[in-house]
């Protein structure tokens, strides 16, 4: 049927909304696709959900070759069996959650873990039925602290998770690797580009954790990547330890005054004037910074914890994130230090004379953990523990001792790749999907198993798989745009060419309606401007906002038998006969 948008549910606007901040988020709104409700939240307009039924159609015929059936659970979930696998608290102020009338808990999901694996235990019982994959498009929910860029980072967002039920290892390694192959099918579908990186499997569990990320400037993700093919996400990536050093005949601590160098910068500029540096001068990489952090635990109780990093890196926000994690982690505050006194701040450090100053077993009583840079051996600058005063030559192994190794460092340019497979580069990208070795994890907690062939109970290991159908949108959005609007790919276009007719003339209006509906039963899904009374140049307007990839001018020529083909990408422009338009629009 063609769509006619004399009565086209469509308004588009010529200023960019005030609140927009990426290329997408200002197009979709301008071009009648999508409006906001509220921060994170929109409402789907005719335009944006024939672009999202395109991209799912892609997504469905992939799970089907995989071998995948689609179900559809209830964006209202019970609080009971995420409380079973500990997801109730672990997702801490992300999770949405209300009551009923009656007092009883709901939540909106994030993810359907639980319930999938609910419904595969009422419903099979033996190693026969499986494997099985089921999956569904449905709408999930974060309640996301700053989202941001329309549909890339939304507090509603649409989403296709699928899951694997194997009764064996090697049957979840195949389930995987069915899912991760139709991922690459629907990504190359959709024109995306993408880097498959090893992840964090973060609040969702597991073992094996792949992310497929979209190289983007905009993206929200730092990815790092070696020439030999080595690709993780930061807080995915792991630190090459360097080797240990003899410290038989190091020299002892030395205290020294340091006035005044609270900072790594002043420190490394004072040390370098007073120390001996016949042997070169000092960098910051020679110094240990303390990191101060405070975590608040799932069940609401305070712990300072401290870090050591050579004083080159930073902390990582993300990386902390995930190596303390589900615990939520902030820097500590005045307060902290004025309760642990031995804390002198800008001068903190591990060791005094008088014996160790931070560990679970020192002084302060503080958990200390050391970055995987800190290895035995190695010698270092950093606080005395009193007021204006630093220590050289501080051996680990020797004066000092961390209660773990932890990995919250920035990671840079040129670091070694763990595989061995050379230097790493950094990105930004976004993620476009997510696969997840889940194990046991849910179907323990839930008591999901099947009877083997040898009639013993066994419990079942699963797979998720996850991609962002409203984030591929947008995305597909940032790269098909230009200074006019959107420029959609025909593969998922709201429709596959826009008929505009021009002027007064009933020619043009009579010719344009003939040939939109020749288009349509052609095959062609149709968009036909027929509004009366508006001027070519608001028509043009709109249709070089709206994106449609081929359009059909009627005006003039109309007489004669003639239009004009327009492509949208190339901007060409071409008159040919009125009888030639659809064998034309076949051939591109």
């Amino acid at each position: 049927m063609v769509t006619r948008l004399s009565n086209f549910f469509l308004r588009t606007l010529r200023e960019d909304p005030a609140q927009a901040e990426v290329a997408s988020h200002k197009l979709l709104i301008r071009a009648g696709y999508i409006r906001p409700q509220a921060a994170g939240i929109f409402a789907w307009l005719p335009l944006g959900l024939r672009v999202k039924a395109r991209i799912e159609k892609v997504v469905r015929e992939e799970m089907a070759a995989a071998g995948a059936q689609e179900v559809h659970f209830p964006a209202l979930m019970p609080r009971e069996a995420y409380e079973a696998t500990g997801r109730w608290e672990e997702y801490g102020d992300l999770l949405f959650r209300l009551q009923d009338r009656k007092g009883g808990d709901y939540l909106l999901a994030p993810t359907h873990e639980e319930a999938f694996t609910l419904l595969v235990k009422d419903l099979y019982s033996s190693y026969k039925d499986l494997p099985l994959t089921i999956y569904q498009i449905q709408d999930k929910y974060r309640d996301e602290a700053r989202p941001r860029a329309g549909l890339l980072r939304g507090r509603e967002f649409t989403m296709k998770d699928a899951y694997s039920f194997d009764a064996s290892d090697a049957g979840l390694d195949a389930s995987y690797q069915a899912q991760r192959d139709a991922y690459e099918r629907i990504f190359q579908r959709l024109g995306l580009e993408y880097v498959i990186v090893q992840a964090d499997a973060g609040a969702m569990g597991g073992s094996r954790s792949e992310e497929f990320l979209h190289p983007t400037p905009v993206g929200e993700d730092t990815f790092v990547r070696s020439a030999g093919g080595y690709a993780a996400n930061v807080e995915a990536f792991t630190t090459t330890a360097p080797d240990a050093v003899p410290f038989d005949d190091a020299v002892q601590p030395v205290i020294f005054d340091s006035p005044n160098t609270p900072t790594i910068e002043t420190l490394v500029a004072h040390t370098n004037a007073v120390l001996d540096v016949t042997s070169g001068p000092y960098t910051a990489a020679d110094t240990l910074k303390n990191i101060v952090l405070a975590l608040t635990h799932l069940d609401g109780t305070r712990e300072l914890v401290i870090v050591g990093i050579p004083g080159d890196r930073d902390v990582d926000d993300k990386r902390a994130e995930v190596a303390f994690a589900p615990a939520a982690v902030q820097p500590a505050t005045p307060e902290d230090f004025e309760n642990h006194p031995l804390l002198v701040k800008g001068y903190i450090g591990p060791w005094s004379p008088e014996g160790a100053i931070l560990g679970e077993e020192s002084a302060t009583g503080i958990r200390y953990l050391l970055d995987p840079r800190v290895v035995d051996g190695t010698a270092w600058i950093t606080g005395a523990n009193i007021d204006q005063k630093h220590v050289h030559s501080l051996v680990a192994g020797r004066d000092f001792f961390g209660d773990g190794v932890v990995e919250i460092a920035t990671v840079r340019e040129g670091d070694p790749a763990p595989d061995g497979s050379g230097p790493v580069s950094l990105a930004r990208g976004m993620e476009i999907g997510h696969v997840f070795q889940l194990g046991r994890k849910y179907a323990e907690a839930l008591g999901l198993k099947v009877l083997d062939e040898n009639g013993k109970l066994v419990t079942v290991t699963m797979g998720s798989y996850g991609i962002g159908v409203t984030r591929i949108l947008a995305i597909i959005a940032e790269l098909n745009n230009d200074d006019k609007g959107l420029v959609w790919p025909a593969s998922v276009a709201p429709f596959d060419v826009q008929v505009v007719a021009t002027g007064r003339d009933e020619a043009a209006f009579a010719l344009s309606a003939s040939l939109s509906d020749e288009l349509d039963a052609a095959g062609f899904d149709v968009l036909y401007d027929d509004r009366p009374k508006v001027s070519p140049g608001v028509k043009f307007g709109d249709a070089e906002l709206v994106g449609v990839p081929q359009i059909v001018i009627v005006g003039r020529g109309a007489a004669a038998g003639e239009v004009e083909l327009w492509d949208r990408r190339s901007g060409e422009r071409e008159v040919v006969p009125a009888t030639d338009v659809v064998e034309r629009l076949r051939a591109r």
